[in-house]
């Protein structure tokens, strides 16, 4: 048989794939149907490093396992283009973001193509698109109708490196998420999204999806609800989750830049005695009332404020019952999501403003409002986007009266065009709706009947606050209206780790220690990137790369290549009939709980001990290359056509089940050791018991020699392992 050779087997395979249409779904189908879905990934200028498959690889291992349990799969793909990385990749280079967009799409679709990655590539989709970004407008008129999307005016977090205005998502600990700038605050109007209206379902309907216990808490940590009370000192509201120590309370703190005595002073309406009213930086203006009621004794920044500013300590009182002052109310920390974006590379905000109509939508039938394509897409020093700028463009009329009106020249944020792509897919060329309503009842059904929609779902760590609030937003939103079938779009999220560079540093461009998947698929293969990124540790773990492990998967896979050309026979003994339905059990439980790791090792095990035989049986390596093939589709299909059992591919093929009955063997091989060392073996009953493992190891001829005139000091056994005689 000819050595194992990945570049003339994988181009070949993928070819055929395609031409095929072998990962397109079907929109109906006998087949009960399932989705898995990836975050889809930002193209950034650089191409893919080799941290980016890791989640692509292995939600395609369960799709691929999906398909050959008789699923009517859908596993697709798209790219979230819009949004600064790429507007400042184009600033930097002098190049349109659009031209940037194609030639980084280009390379990520070439790059992924490379691995083999199951994806329906007839599915694909852009948000720069402007048959993409048109429902996306569409989708925000829908808010604006029902009231959820306004324009204020409000502080907001200006990045001056940025030249953009941020949302509170997206500044940590005071500095931009991306570039690690300190947030200025700026006033200005800015559209808002009345996320706080769902703030209650967002938190409930956690209960009714299967998402990581951590992910849940982040989720409910960022909705912040807590359960309170809203008390009147007089004038001064407050809200507190503690009104049964209101006798404690011995001042009211409002919010402020400072420590500041106001120099008022309100009545505990609990203890009638006058009190007085501070300021404070400690309490937050946009939680709760932005006052609340010092109690020094409970508390332990009200003692520190207090002691401070010799204020009165009440350590014994009596508590009061909930019920006694105010009305039961939740407050939260979660804001109105700001929707506004002062930059160029972003979809179109569809309204304009007239002096007689004030904001005005536009017309659906005028959508999609497209980009004018300008030469300058500089940030302004004002803060207004650079579309402000084209007069030609902003100046227009207004759809209700026919007078001069002005365009918005804010553009939505990049969460945007990822709050809704999944429902896309379902429908992908529709001209007519962002979605048909019968194809989404088809899709984001989940196969059993409870929340949400997308059977499977893989993302960052990263994202499993903002992208994910934001897209449960988006969808409770639309089922309120009718227009999606699950009130929740997600019924399973999972995360991965990230790939770091050796050396356990982060990979990046600056620090030079990013890996070219083209060079590891040039060099090793495709199908040896795939088996080693999930080998090398547990997926939802960081992980370092290491490229000198990278001959390992690869010698597997030459190993499995060399068992096609073993001697076969048709019977398997008892043997080795267990391991292969242990290990059926194990790879299939293993993929369901994203062990990949663990699974890679048990088929690694399987193919060592069919390495060690003179022959195989035919039925062995089929189970063998079924189970692999998930992980290795290349060079499984390969080997699955030369043995001649299917014409379909065996990615077509039904995935193996396993036989309990058969899970415990036996028979069992006994070693025989004589001082510590083997000197021989024998099979017996599984249940044989040590007294005649000893006696039966004892007459085994080639064992005899050793312990001819030799005293048998001690006789150790293992059941069904193996029998050591110590001899003087």
């Amino acid at each position: 048989m000819s050595a194992y050779d990945p570049k003339k087997i994988e181009p070949k395979w993928q070819k055929e794939w395609e031409q095929a249409g072998l990962y397109h779904a079907e929109d109906s189908s006998s087949k009960p149907k399932y989705y898995t879905l990836i975050e889809f990934p930002y193209p950034s200028g650089d191409g893919l490093h080799v941290g980016h498959p890791r989640p692509y690889i292995g939600l395609d291992i369960v799709s691929r396992k999906r398909r050959m349990e008789g699923f009517n799969v859908l596993y697709p793909i798209g790219w979230d283009a819009f949004g600064l990385p790429t507007e400042n990749y184009a600033l930097k280079t002098g190049k349109d973001p659009r031209i940037v967009t194609k030639e980084n799409t280009d390379t990520f679709r070439r790059q992924i193509q490379s691995l083999g990655i199951s994806f329906d590539w007839s599915r694909e989709i852009n948000t720069t698109d402007p048959e993409y970004y048109k429902w996306t407008q569409w989708l925000f008129l829908k808010f604006l109708e029902r009231g959820l999307a306004y324009k204020a005016k409000m502080p907001i977090n200006w990045c001056p490196k940025d030249k953009i205005g941020l949302a509170n998502e997206e500044v940590v600990d005071g500095k931009c998420e991306r570039c690690g700038t300190e947030v200025e605050k700026r006033e200005r109007k800015q559209w808002m999204l009345a996320i706080t209206k769902y703030a209650d379902r967002l938190a409930d309907d956690l209960d009714t999806v299967d998402y990581p216990e951590r992910v849940k808490i982040q989720q409910r940590n960022w909705i912040g609800r807590s359960e309170g009370a809203l008390i009147k000192f007089d004038d001064i509201e407050i809200f507190t989750t503690r009104p049964d120590t209101i006798r404690g309370a011995t001042f009211i703190v409002m919010s402020g830049k400072e420590d500041k005595f106001t120099g008022r002073y309100v009545i505990n309406p609990a203890t009638r005695e006058k009190i007085p009213v501070w300021e404070a930086e400690y309490v937050m203006a946009d939680y709760g009332t932005g006052a609340i009621m010092g109690v020094p004794a409970d508390d332990e920044r009200d003692r520190i404020f207090a002691e401070k500013h010799h204020l009165p300590i009440v350590e014994n009182y009596t508590k009061a019952e909930f019920e006694d002052y105010g009305k039961k109310v939740a407050k939260y920390k979660l804001r109105d999501w700001v929707f506004s974006r002062q930059r160029y590379w972003g979809e179109p905000i569809p309204v304009v403003h007239c002096g007689k109509c004030g904001i005005v939508p536009v017309p659906e039938s005028e959508l999609p409002v497209k980009l004018p394509e300008i030469k300058n897409y500089q940030p302004t020093e004002t803060g207004e986007s650079p579309l402000a700028n084209i007069s030609g463009w902003v100046n227009t009329i207004c759809p209700k009266c026919g007078g001069k009106a002005k365009r918005e020249t804010d553009v939505m944020p990049n969460w945007a065009g990822s709050s809704w792509y999944f429902y896309r897919y379902c429908d992908p060329h529709n001209d007519k709706q962002f979605a048909s309503l019968e194809k989404l009842k088809y899709w984001m059904t989940p196969v059993r009947q409870s929340g949400g929609g997308v059977d499977w779902y893989n993302g960052g760590m990263e994202h499993t606050v903002l992208h994910l609030l934001y897209s449960r937003f988006w969808n409770k939103f639309l089922f309120d209206l009718g227009l999606v079938p699950t009130s929740e779009p997600y019924k399973k999220r999972t995360s991965h780790g990230l790939i770091l560079a050796e050396g356990g540093e982060k990979m990046s461009k600056s620090k030079g220690n990013v890996i070219n998947p083209d060079s590891i698929v040039e060099r090793f293969g495709a199908d040896t990137l795939r088996v080693y990124e999930m080998f090398m540790g547990p997926f939802e773990q960081a992980i370092a790369w290491s490229e000198s492990s990278l001959v390992g998967p690869r010698r597997f896979l030459e190993k499995v290549w060399k068992l096609a050309g073993k001697g076969q026979t048709l019977n398997i003994d008892s043997q080795g009939l267990t391991l292969m339905h242990q290990t059926i059990k194990k790879v299939s439980e293993d993929i369901e709980a994203m062990r990949f790791n663990t699974a890679v090792s048990t088929l690694m095990i399987f193919v060592n001990e069919l390495d060690k035989r003179e022959e195989i049986s035919q039925k062995e390596f089929e189970i063998l290359l079924l189970l692999l093939a998930p992980f290795a589709p290349h060079i499984t299909e390969e080997l699955w056509s030369t043995l001649g059992v299917s014409q379909n591919s065996i990615h077509t093929e039904k995935w193996p089940k396993y036989d309990e009955s058969k899970l415990i063997a036996d028979e069992v091989t006994i070693v025989i050791q004589v001082n510590g060392k083997v000197r021989g073996k024998f099979v017996a009953s599984a249940n044989i018991t040590k007294e005649k493992i000893i006696k039966a190891a004892q007459e085994v001829p080639e064992i005899q020699k050793w312990l001819v005139d030799k005293n048998i000091k001690k006789s150790i056994c293992v059941p069904g392992k193996l029998v050591n005689f110590v001899t003087s």
